[in-house]
């Protein structure tokens, strides 16, 4: 039961952060927003026994995808979008 809550928690932030990295002007938090969904959806496969796949979404995508996307918005001066 308490595995099935946590599951439900996990899913519901996973698709907050998903529809504000979406919806979100401001190109700088949309980054924050995918981030944090990244992080949130390898803790999901860790919690589901896809360690080795949480893992990789770590280091591939919160590890270098997403900072990537920050340094390069951070070079060009990422504004919002009109």
């Amino acid at each position: 039961m308490i595995y099935t809550i946590i599951y439900v928690i996990f899913a519901i932030i996973v698709i907050v952060f998903s529809i504000l990295a979406v919806r979100d002007r401001n190109l700088i938090h949309s980054a924050i927003y995918l981030m944090i969904f990244l992080f949130v959806l390898a803790a999901l496969f860790i919690f589901l026994g896809a360690s080795l796949v949480g893992s990789i979404e770590l280091l591939v995508y919160v590890g270098a995808i997403v900072t990537l996307l920050v340094f390069s918005l951070m070079l060009t001066g990422g504004k919002e979008v009109e």
